[in-house]
């Protein structure tokens, strides 16, 4: 199964505003479904199912000193570069909390033999854009709100998910749930 390791977020505050306005500049954008939109914090790709009891013990291991924790969402921005965009994102600012998780978890797993992540960011993908047609009204929308507050969530737990690839979209599916 593919699989990720992610805490949930769904839509908050004023990311609808966002969403609905990158939705009508009429570029080649993927929106990710209100429900799927979550902070991932480590891809895993494909896994079988006997790793799973080893992996949430290792998320176990990871969340055990770290207590449920208030993040905002905050400003937006794109991947890799504002000339290449791939990925449209909003901010996810905490303390700390969420680097330290990502790095730990991407420490322990590689035990199991999974690739370490090069680098770490925290953010909330929303879209991925396909082509560079429309580029530029794109980026007036990224500009006007690169420092909104969209809002804040209460991070409680951490999930390992299942991702299912559609032609309608990728269905998410709970497989472990670790509380903080």
């Amino acid at each position: 199964m593919r699989a990720f390791i992610a805490i949930d977020i769904g839509m908050k505050g004023k990311m609808g505003e966002v969403y609905e306005k990158l939705r009508k500049t009429g570029a080649k954008l993927k929106m990710v479904e209100p429900q799927n939109i979550h902070l991932t914090l480590k891809f895993l790709g494909e896994i079988n199912g006997e790793m799973v009891g080893k992996i949430k013990g290792y998320m176990e291991e990871v969340v055990a000193d770290i207590q449920p924790f208030v993040a905002k969402l905050q400003g937006t921005g794109v991947f890799p570069g504002r000339s290449n965009i791939r990925v449209i994102w909003v901010g996810f600012a905490d303390d700390g909390q969420t680097e330290k998780m990502a790095r730990h978890i991407d420490e322990k797993l590689s035990i199991l033999g999974f690739k370490r992540d090069k680098s770490y960011k925290p953010h909330v993908t929303i879209a991925r854009m396909k082509s560079g047609e429309k580029r530029d009204k794109v980026l007036e929308i990224i500009d006007e709100y690169k420092d909104v507050i969209f809002g804040e969530i209460e991070c409680r737990e951490i999930k390992l998910k299942k991702s299912t690839l559609t032609p309608k979209g990728p269905i998410y599916e709970d497989i472990e749930v670790v509380k903080l």
